[in-house]
């Protein structure tokens, strides 16, 4: 008498991946995910530093100085410590959309909320 053996799950069988590969996949999604998250924690400090030390004003008081010159739709905000010809500054870019489809660009001193350039991409919406 012979006896089938069942397998009790009505899943079908998975290939079998060999234990090098699956290692290697889980130091590689490892590696990703604690590089990123030191790179991104390591920045917010950094901004939060700036902010305590007086290197930069809080975000609220430059877009609400932005809203009077340059109104429009807030899409994107970074904080950048940039150097210039030798000089370090804080950055913050803000992207814009404006009425009518334009993207705007400002580049934004964040110690004195100057903006120190604005570039101006207009979508064309309902233009060929």
């Amino acid at each position: 008498m012979q006896h089938k053996i069942s397998n009790s799950s009505s899943r079908p069988q998975q290939p079998r991946r060999s234990w090098r590969a699956r290692l290697g996949a889980l130091c590689a999604a490892t590696l990703m995910s604690i590089s990123g998250m030191g790179w991104a924690d390591a920045d917010h400090d950094r901004a939060r530093r700036a902010l305590e030390a007086g290197e930069v004003l809080p975000l609220g008081t430059i877009l609400t100085r932005l809203e009077r010159e340059h109104p429009g739709q807030v899409l994107d905000v970074e904080l950048e410590h940039e150097k210039q010809d030798g000089v370090a500054r804080w950055v913050y870019e803000v992207k814009l959309l404006r009425k009518g489809g334009a993207l705007v660009k400002l580049e934004v001193d964040a110690r004195t909320g100057e903006v120190i350039k604005r570039k101006v991409k207009d979508q064309g919406y309902g233009q060929k």
